[in-house]
């Protein structure tokens, strides 16, 4: 029945993730119709980016089945190995402790699995870029411009001169970068703490035992997977850099220009310059990008190393129990702090519930008192 209930689990859960991958993947193909290009490039983009986070659902769900039957199997040999292990007298089984010595009592016990710590590295942030804009250098620099042309004065008859008007560039044509900054989401991720596992329990009920050939009757049980939820930003668009052009600065002055000179006596004119002072680059606009690492977390978790098994163990019976032993063995678990009930060396059911937990904290056989659980209380017999 055990057997029969696991797979019916495991189908079930099968289905569940099967019927939400249908139904998300309608959801994608059901989408508005696009009216325009850009429109139809924009859906076409998030439609990819969708169906590939679905398609990474997906591979997680797989591999979560495959564990799930991975676990069945193991809990098929498990069974299997268990009823092997109480089979009749008539059959060829090892019913009796190898290598046992006069006046020593066995028991098959349960030894609990055992596990180990492992720490991984989950990315938590992915790494980026940062773009910083070095604006443009200028400077101011003198320059003459002429303001008065040379020319020729007559004494009799004076020049005739006319004003005009002239554009000057002061400041030349430039560049300027303009920051379009990154684009983040912020992103869930499950992260697998402790997976699933099966544990040995001892039956309960009006009967533990079958006979006191084959022992107690213990129950296997399916402990679920642990997971950890972490968030993190995924970076959607990087960042840009646009261009934009600077027009040149001009400034108007005012000459006079010769336009009649003088007739009979000539006299010479110099030209007429101005000093004025003119802004020019000397290093255009700069980009740098300088590199952002990612951001790692660290997550515990724990990986069974063997599984748990039934075998024989010497233990303390009526055969070699004795009331001294069992009220030394009463004082010492009320000192590790596990209550055995009054100290009347009786191995009654406090003083056997205490040694079950006694063995359970310390990751001992449990199911009988143990000659190991003796010597971990430091209990002589």
């Amino acid at each position: 029945m055990r057997k029969i209930s696991i797979i019916s689990a495991c189908a079930a859960a099968a289905m569940l993730f099967l019927s939400g991958c249908a139904q998300k993947s309608g959801e994608v193909t059901g989408a508005t119709e696009c009216k325009t290009l850009q429109e139809c490039a924009k859906l076409a983009m998030e439609r990819k980016s969708e169906l590939s986070e679905k398609e990474v659902a997906l591979k997680q769900k797989e591999e979560e089945i495959s564990k799930l039957r991975q676990n069945l199997e193991l809990t098929k040999q498990e069974a299997q190995k268990a009823a092997n292990a109480k089979c009749p007298p008539v059959y060829k089984c090892d019913l009796f402790p190898p290598n046992a010595k006069p006046g020593e009592c066995y028991a098959r016990v349960l030894t609990p699995p055992k596990y180990k710590t492992v720490t991984e590295k989950v990315l938590v942030k992915e790494g980026g870029e940062k773009v910083v804009t070095i604006p443009a250098k200028y400077e101011w620099v003198t320059e003459k411009v002429l303001v008065k042309e040379a020319g020729e004065k007559l004494i009799t008859i004076p020049p005739v001169y006319k004003t005009v008007t002239e554009r000057v560039m002061v400041k030349g044509p430039g560049k300027k970068l303009i920051t379009i900054p990154a684009v983040y989401k912020t992103v869930t991720e499950k992260v697998l703490v402790s997976p699933a596992h099966t544990e040995w329990k001892k039956g309960t009920g009006p009967i533990t035992k079958v006979n006191e050939i084959t022992g107690e009757i213990m129950c296997l049980v399916k402990v679920p997977a642990k997971y950890k939820t972490i968030t993190k930003r995924v970076m959607v668009k990087p960042p840009q850099t646009k261009e934009i052009e600077v027009p040149p600065v001009y400034k108007t002055i005012t000459k006079r220009v010769l336009v009649k000179p003088a007739q009979t006596k000539k006299v010479v004119i110099p030209a007429v310059y101005k000093t004025i002072r003119v802004k020019k680059m000397v290093t255009p606009p700069q980009v740098k990008r300088i590199p952002i690492p990612p951001v790692y977390t660290t997550v515990t978790k724990r990986i069974k190393v063997s599984e748990a098994k039934l075998v024989w163990k010497p233990i303390l019976c009526k055969t070699n129990m004795n009331p001294e032993t069992i009220r030394e063995l009463q004082i010492a678990l009320k000192k590790a702090g596990f209550n055995p009930g009054p100290i009347d060396g009786v191995y009654g059911p406090l003083t056997r519930a205490a040694v079950k937990k006694f063995q359970r904290a310390k990751g001992l056989p449990s199911g009988a008192l143990t000659i190991e659980t003796l010597k971990a209380l430091h209990v002589s017999y």
